[in-house]
């Protein structure tokens, strides 16, 4: 089943399939006829103008429509009367989890693709990512990550230019790298408060910065009892809060605190490991036992990523079954479980080694060992296991394909898309793609003084991590929905959260470098309230810095203030 621009006749040549449905080969027909009918029920008749809506917005309102699609009065689905509807329940999401549906997508644009695979990544370029591009086909959710990604890689840069020489010609001599951290906590805190003006910039180009949110529709996954919002007047599922309070908090709550218990108790062996592979070495220090010395933070570096892979898919178990009624809702609730098990999972054995331990020669092994292990994991995982499979999977599609030509000469090129397409993996969305992001700025921002080569691994993994995603994008993947987006969303919060973590943690090691105690040889008493005294203050001043920073450009501000200043006067016009 394929969902197309209206035309005249969908026959001939003005024919542009937009979204692709596939149902189960022995789907019934009467189930098949009162899903059309439902569709068809849903739409609106108008003009559809070329240039009016983009691609990526025509399939993003089907996906919308699809989407709200309500059982009403029905009782179950027709032909299948063991799958019950009930009034309010998604109907996409019940026929896909009884395998009726199997999928929808839209199709690729194969000139439009070219042309954008050539400008993305086919050519090697000290330029920036085409975005103005990548926003018409993928939509803005996708272009924001994007943008963000390419200003990341750039921001890193400074940090790797002076990381380099620090690394080189102060190897073993720690206490030079106050200066290092003083510059990380300035540089934290800077780079987040420019990339909102330049997201704000972004999103004015695209026409979504005064999106607003205060009406969102109820998400697909959403479940209650059928009723009227009191606000809209309009006839939607309601489910208690009460109820989604008692589950998260009953529920939820103490399973996060069960695998951080958990994630600890890994901790602890990962330490009794390190500390057996440092008994072999002192007994007798060869080559290979000085090998040995890295091999407890490797397998700990595979046992964090399989633990966090683990823990995503119980996060996302239990936040829809949490049931909340809106998209940014269930995104914070899911964003907020597993950046909490993330960050503890990763970051927290590098706080035990700097603060309990405070042994910085290991403190630079692990760090160094945990970026550069799962940078592989997520380069094989992300970038090469996809393409392979990929590879295989078209290879045996095309010679279905070619084999079925040959029997049936009248087989259409769409058919063959489609069918092609319809192999290609899934694309889940930017949160992975977030959350790695999200971790190596940790690991930059956190403890970079310590490892200055930090800055200069995560810039090379950017750049790749570009042209793979890039790649991905247009030849793994299906092609995804649109995401109409403001900004980043809750990931921005993500961040300035891990940049005040950064500047406590840059200044508490610059309270525990030599050079700094050397001021208070009597009283350690002293040291700790002068640390925390001067840390306090420049949390202070980062809080002032941010307030000072306009989010938005000025120039942006006073375009916007015009456009509502015209549609005020239009308004007063109407009245008239």
């Amino acid at each position: 089943m394929m969902l197309q621009r209206p035309s005249a006749d969908s026959s001939g040549p003005g024919f542009t399939p937009l979204v692709v449905v596939e149902l189960a080969s022995d789907t019934k027909e009467e189930a098949i006829a009162w899903l059309l009918s439902r569709i068809r029920d849903q739409q609106h008749n108008g003009g559809d103008g070329d240039d009016f809506l983009s691609m990526a917005e025509c399939q993003y309102i089907i996906k919308h429509e699809l989407d709200t699609l309500r059982a009403k009065d029905e009782t179950h689905v027709p032909g299948y009367t063991q799958v019950k509807l009930y009034p309010g329940k998604s109907i996409i999401r019940r026929l896909q989890s009884k395998g009726i549906l199997i999928q929808f997508f839209p199709l690729h644009e194969k000139e439009e693709l070219k042309r954008l695979s050539f400008s993305w990544y086919k050519k090697m370029k000290l330029s920036f990512q085409p975005l103005d591009d990548i926003r018409h086909y993928y939509g803005e959710g996708q272009a924001l990550y994007f943008g963000f990604l390419e200003y990341f890689t750039i921001a890193l840069v400074p940090m790797a230019l002076i990381g380099v020489p620090y690394y080189l010609f102060d190897w073993e001599d720690y206490d030079k790298y106050v200066v290092f951290a003083v510059f990380n906590l300035i540089w934290c805190t800077v780079i987040l408060e420019l990339w909102k003006r330049c997201s704000a910039s972004l999103a004015y180009s695209w026409g979504t910065l005064s999106r607003k949110k205060a009406f969102e529709e109820p998400r697909p996954g959403f479940h209650g009892v059928l009723g009227f919002n009191p606000v809209t007047g309009r006839e939607e599922p309601l489910y208690p809060n009460a109820k989604r309070q008692l589950r998260i908090y009953l529920v939820s709550l103490p399973f996060v605190l069960l695998c951080l218990y958990l994630s600890l108790y890994v901790m602890m062996i990962y330490f009794q490991m390190e500390g057996w592979a440092l008994s072999v070495y002192d007994e007798e220090p060869t080559f290979w036992t000085g090998i040995l010395l890295f091999i407890p933070s490797i397998i700990y570096a595979v046992v964090i990523e399989i633990m966090n892979l683990i823990y995503r898919y119980a996060a996302e178990f239990l936040t829809e079954w949490e049931n909340h009624r809106l998209e940014s809702s269930y995104q914070n609730h899911l964003v907020l479980k597993v950046l909490v098990f993330n960050f503890f999972n990763c970051f927290a054995s590098l706080f035990y080694i700097a603060f309990v331990m405070q042994d910085m020669v290991l403190l630079r092994q692990s760090l160094a060992t945990l970026l550069i292990t799962s940078q592989i994991l997520n380069q094989f995982m992300e970038a090469f296991l996809p393409y392979w499979l990929q590879r295989r999977r078209n290879k045996k599609m095309i010679h279905k394909v070619r084999k079925r030509r040959t029997l049936e000469d009248k087989e259409l090129p769409l058919a063959e898309q489609v069918r092609l397409e319809a192999e290609m993996s899934t694309y889940l969305g930017t949160f992975d793609d977030y959350l790695e992001l999200f971790l190596l700025f940790g690991y930059v921002s956190l403890f970079s003084c310590v490892y200055p080569l930090a800055a200069v691994l995560v810039v090379l993994n950017n750049v790749t991590e570009v042209y793979s995603d890039a790649f991905k994008m247009c030849h793994v993947f299906k092609r995804p929905f649109s995401d109409p987006a403001a900004n980043i969303g809750v990931w921005q919060l993500a961040f300035e959260a891990m940049s005040v973590i950064a500047v406590v943690t840059n200044f508490a090691l610059i309270g525990m470098s030599p050079q700094v105690k050397a001021y208070f040889p009597e009283s350690e008493t002293q040291l700790i309230l002068w640390t925390v005294a001067i840390e306090h203050g420049l949390l202070a001043f980062k809080f002032i810095l941010t307030f000072l920073i306009p989010d938005v450009p000025k120039h942006i501000q006073i375009k916007l203030a015009h456009l509502e200043f015209e549609s005020l006067e239009a308004l007063k016009k109407k009245v008239k």
